[in-house]
């Protein structure tokens, strides 16, 4: 998996394509923050649940049916309460942000892959291009060498694509234009 720091910069990256306004900054915290929600799963290990179960590490947490079950969860309170914004906006803006989280994790080149489409298949996939170097698990194990590692990995794969992307997103909107 990317680092937690980088799941959440993917997700802001998504919302300064999709996401304009007064309201873009809390919209785009939520995003990042959904973005990080799947590895709560992580959990998991404590309760004995072996890496590769349902509710493993990857499993159904990284699933697209949890990516919209989540964008429906969060969308529907923030359209309340921001309703200039449209639903169907809202909605795909945290649904990508969170799916962004299993696209990442399946261009790592380490663990056991991710459940798509779990709870419906147990498969595990990867992408066929995995330039990322797999972050670990462990904070203790983060810090040093290995997490200086995975930290320029991640600043060459993910942090500055996003940076690119967020730019053309914020600056490409004419002015009035939410």
């Amino acid at each position: 998996m990317p680092s937690v720091f980088s799941h959440a910069i993917a997700a802001v990256a998504v919302g300064g394509v999709a996401v304009a306004g007064p309201s873009r900054l809390t919209i785009w915290a939520l995003g990042a923050l959904c973005s990080v929600v799947p590895d709560m799963d992580v959990i998991s290990f404590y309760f004995g649940l072996p890496y590769d179960h349902v509710l493993g590490h990857r499993g159904l947490s990284h699933s697209l049916l949890f990516a919209a079950g989540l964008a429906s969860v969060v969308a529907v309170p923030v359209h309340r309460t921001w309703t200039a914004i449209p639903f169907p906006k809202l909605w795909a803006f945290f649904f990508l942000a969170t799916a962004s989280h299993g696209l990442l994790d399946a261009m790592t080149n380490g663990g056991l892959g991710v459940a798509f489409f779990a709870p419906f298949s147990d498969a595990r996939y990867f992408l066929p291009w995995r330039p990322i170097v797999v972050s670990p698990i462990s904070i203790r194990a983060f810090v040093g060498p290995r997490g200086l590692q995975v930290m320029w990995s991640e600043i060459g794969w993910i942090w500055a694509p996003s940076a690119v992307v967020f730019l053309i997103g914020v600056t490409s909107r004419r002015p009035g234009r939410s």
